[in-house]
């Protein structure tokens, strides 16, 4: 099914974006910007900030997020609308707190693409070392806005492709992983899950909160709402899927990878500065040639596909802020050609060369972005789960209060204790940004531009808008 134009009418906007993404195509999205090699880029981090617990990591990753998915899905429901948590808190708290959500994920969503340009970048030159950093980096934001730029059709089919690309690599690792333990280059064991020797709630929620980067991307399903042939309920299909595949293959890397480690306690003990570790695993398990593949899978992966649908959920969202006058005009322009927001595409292309560029000249410019990231996205969750309750219970006296009370509540409870076990200078980094957003809202009320969304008094789907029964 899809939703007729009267249901975008409903809240005051025209359908101006092309409806032409399946559950499929959603489900591949989810995937690709969450990339399911992912883990193998910050494997070594992840590991050394857990004690040797990198599976526990992902696996309290995976709880938590899925409470987050499920709150992302209801508010779906209730207004399938590009713009994600900014329009859903907007809608379910107020416009203010709405601007300060989208505030948030948009450290998130303008941080991604230049993470993920400058980590392929450094990567494709450690390979081939006569090709500049800068000129990677380069390559992989003119390839990626080329191709959002000629629509979401083929950024779909795009995807597609690279989509099946990283899953042989994984099960090639995975296939020569297994063997090579069964054939006594590793000891099966628990410790990569629990390891009660190194065990410790603030030692795993830490870790936690760096493993959250490679779970980031299934709440960018969200962003296409209004180009989701199955509506709301497409869309929340699909995210608890991609997060379901993901974190299945998260935990099942991550175990095979810990267990092929040569040297665990070194690996704790100094970290993974080179971001090798898990190459390292690669070669026990089957010689160099797996390491080379297992590197340059990586490299595309975040160069290309990841770094593409990321600069594709950013752009909604200024479209989507755009649109409702808290940014600049010029963002929610349409192309008519290709029914997608092109200036916002732009835009984000430049911000994303020029960030990375800058941050390559940094020595820590990796770790910045990624404690960044992280923040921005936890705090925008929390924010969501807000939305829920106030939302369901407050404003639609909901008597559902298993899914509109309990399970928001427990999902933020969980992410309250992830951000408050975060690296230190990310949250002053990130309390700053929040700060400042805050300063423009100021701003925005003082010159008459007070945040408003349009169909506001509509308040919800109908199927949400009935009060619930038990």
């Amino acid at each position: 099914m899809s939703y007729p134009v009267e249901e975008l009418q409903r809240f005051g906007y025209q359908q101006e974006l092309r409806r032409a993404l399946r559950f499929r195509d959603l489900l591949a999205y989810g995937l690709i910007f969450m990339v399911p090699i992912a883990p193998m880029a910050i494997f070594g981090a992840v590991f050394s900030a857990s004690g040797g617990m990198v599976v526990g990591a992902y696996a309290i990753g995976v709880v938590a997020l899925v409470f987050t998915a499920f709150s992302y899905a209801q508010m779906v429901k209730a207004f399938p609308l590009s713009g994600s948590v900014y329009n859903y808190v907007g809608r379910g708290i107020g416009a203010p707190v709405g601007f300060v959500a989208g505030w948030a994920i948009m450290l998130d969503y303008i941080l991604v693409p230049s993470l993920l340009y400058l980590v392929a970048a450094v990567a494709m030159n450690a390979t081939v070392p006569s090709v500049p950093v800068w000129l990677w980096l380069i390559g992989f934001v003119a390839a990626n806005t080329i191709v959002n730029s000629l629509g979401i059709r083929m950024t779909a089919r795009f995807t597609w492709i690279m989509l099946i690309g990283e899953l042989v690599v994984l099960f090639i690792f995975l296939g020569f992983g297994v063997w090579a333990i069964l054939s006594g280059a590793g000891q099966w064991t628990w410790e990569p899950l629990y390891n009660p020797n190194t065990f410790g709630w603030a030692l795993l929620l830490g870790a936690t909160s760096v493993a959250v980067l490679s779970f980031l991307g299934f709440d960018g399903i969200a962003m296409l709402a209004e180009e989701a042939k199955g509506g709301s309920q497409a869309i929340g299909r699909a995210m608890a899927g991609a997060l379901f595949v993901t974190g299945l293959l998260f935990i099942a890397q991550t175990w095979v990878a810990a267990i092929l480690t040569p040297d665990p306690q070194a690996l704790i003990t100094n970290g993974d500065p080179a971001g090798t570790a898990f190459y390292t695993a690669a070669e026990v398990a089957s010689g160099p040639w797996l390491a080379t593949v297992c590197a340059v899978a990586t490299a595309i992966a975040w160069g290309l596909p990841d770094s593409m649908v990321a600069q594709v959920a950013i752009s909604r969202l200024l479209y989507a802020m755009a649109r409702d006058k808290q940014l600049p005009a010029f963002l929610a322009k349409v192309s008519r050609k290709r029914n997608v927001p092109r200036n916002a595409i732009l835009l984000v292309a430049a911000v994303s060369l020029v960030l990375g560029l800058y941050m390559n000249q940094r020595g820590d410019g990796i770790a910045l972005l990624s404690s960044l990231i992280n923040f921005g996205a936890l705090t925008a969750f929390l924010l969501l789960h807000l939305s829920v309750i106030v939302y369901y219970v407050i404003r639609l006296r909901s008597r559902q209060l298993i899914a509109h009370l309990l399970m928001p509540l427990v999902g933020a409870t969980i992410l309250a204790f992830v951000v408050w076990n975060a690296n230190v200078a990310a949250q002053h980094l990130g309390f700053v940004w929040i700060g400042l957003g805050v300063l423009v809202l100021i701003g925005l009320h003082l010159t008459g531009r007070r945040p408003q969304l349009s169909g506001f008094a509509s308040v919800a789907h109908p199927a949400a808008r009935a009060r619930q029964e038990v």
